[in-house]
């Protein structure tokens, strides 16, 4: 990042804070909104000996006008992080979008991994912002942690769509319209982000992204390994991945989202209602909480049934009965008895002594 507080890019983005490594927080001084800033280095091919000065080299003129195209088109949703423009300054290439107040996805997941039913929450709201693009005829390709913004009222905005717009359209610059440049170029940029190297494009890839994505935030590690390219996409490619049994009660619908065949997969809309009902049944929060501490922490065994309390229902489940335990009636092995062993001899004598002493005292009395 070559820029700092309070520097104007393209002439309306003014900084408002120390910037990350190709990433900024802005305020459109047009507008007065806060916006997004996300940068693109351009290689040699597009930006040597360009002085900003200068007008824009034509292959950066062209990933202009393609992302603008793909902002203008993307519809008005209530989820979905809207495309502001895209700008070359320098070498740079960046995209802006609105930036509500909130925090990144990837941020959050940092702490661990995320309850099953708030994942579900969050998945939901990425799930309406993705079906209303796949209406309108586009499809995002960005769906990340990364994408994703968690506002104050913890609803998740999705963003990226200019971003991965860039980075394609960069990709297919450098490499060609397909073939292994194109592939290559594309790993460095992207990187081994399972979301990222679905088997196919288009709205099947963006609804397989959001199963990588359901299970990289319950389990805190993605379904595939991801310690580099080629590695993630032969996994993909050959369907080895962690199985998705380790989802709690998201599972089924994970796996649906992760089947190699796109015509096996739910669409967003049908995503939207299976979590819609999911969440109608939610357990309390410390419930859930619990349930996600026992996915973390035994990935590889059995799956431990909760009988959660249910929201708005006022009253406590009944705690599970422990079939194993020691009861009143059966002492086990570290159970003392209720008689302790050398008492049970003078006992034994005492009591035949009373029942002698009874016989002869009716005997007496029967005969009278």
């Amino acid at each position: 990042m070559r820029a700092g507080p309070g520097q104007v890019l393209a002439g309306r983005y003014r900084l408002t804070d120390h910037p990350e490594v190709l990433r900024a927080a802005a305020v459109d001084e047009r507008t007065g909104a806060g916006v997004g800033l996300r940068g693109l280095e351009l290689p040699a091919l597009l930006a040597s000996g360009h002085d900003p000065d200068d007008p824009v080299p034509e292959q950066g003129e062209r990933m202009v006008r393609r992302v603008a195209a793909a902002g203008s088109a993307a519809p008005a949703h209530q989820r979905l992080l809207q495309g502001v423009g895209a700008f070359v300054e320098g070498d740079l290439f960046w995209t802006a979008e609105e930036r509500p107040a909130g925090v990144l996805l990837a941020d959050l997941a940092v702490a661990g991994p995320v309850p099953p039913y708030r994942a579900a929450e969050l998945a939901a709201d990425l799930a309406g912002a993705l079906r209303a693009l796949h209406e309108a005829g586009i499809a995002h390709g960005n769906l990340t942690a990364d994408s994703v913004l968690v506002c104050e009222d913890g609803a998740a905005m999705l963003g990226g769509l200019l971003a991965g717009v860039a980075e394609e359209a960069l990709a297919e610059e450098l490499g060609g319209p397909g073939g292994r440049r194109r592939y290559d170029v594309r790993a460095t940029l992207v990187g081994p982000v399972a979301e990222r190297w679905p088997l196919d494009g288009g709205p099947a890839g963006d609804c397989w992204a959001l199963g990588v994505l359901l299970q990289r935030l319950v389990t805190g590690r993605s379904p595939f390994p991801d310690r580099g390219v080629p590695e993630l996409v032969t996994a993909v490619r050959d369907g080895r991945r962690e199985p998705s049994t380790v989802c709690g009660p998201l599972a089924p619908l994970v796996e649906r989202l992760l089947q190699p065949d796109p015509a096996l997969r739910p669409t967003a809309a049908a995503v939207q209602r299976e979590l819609a009902d999911l969440l109608a049944g939610a357990p309390e929060p410390a419930d859930e909480e619990r349930a996600a501490r026992a996915l973390a922490l035994r990935p590889e065994g059995p799956l431990v049934p909760l009988t959660p309390r249910r929201r708005g229902r006022g009253g406590r489940a009944a705690a599970p009965v422990d079939e194993a335990s020691p009861t009143d009636s059966a002492p086990g092995p570290d159970r003392p008895p209720r008689i302790p062993p050398a008492l049970l001899g003078p006992l034994l004598v005492g009591g035949v002594f009373v029942l002698l002493v009874l016989a002869v005292v009716a005997v007496v009395l029967f005969s009278g």
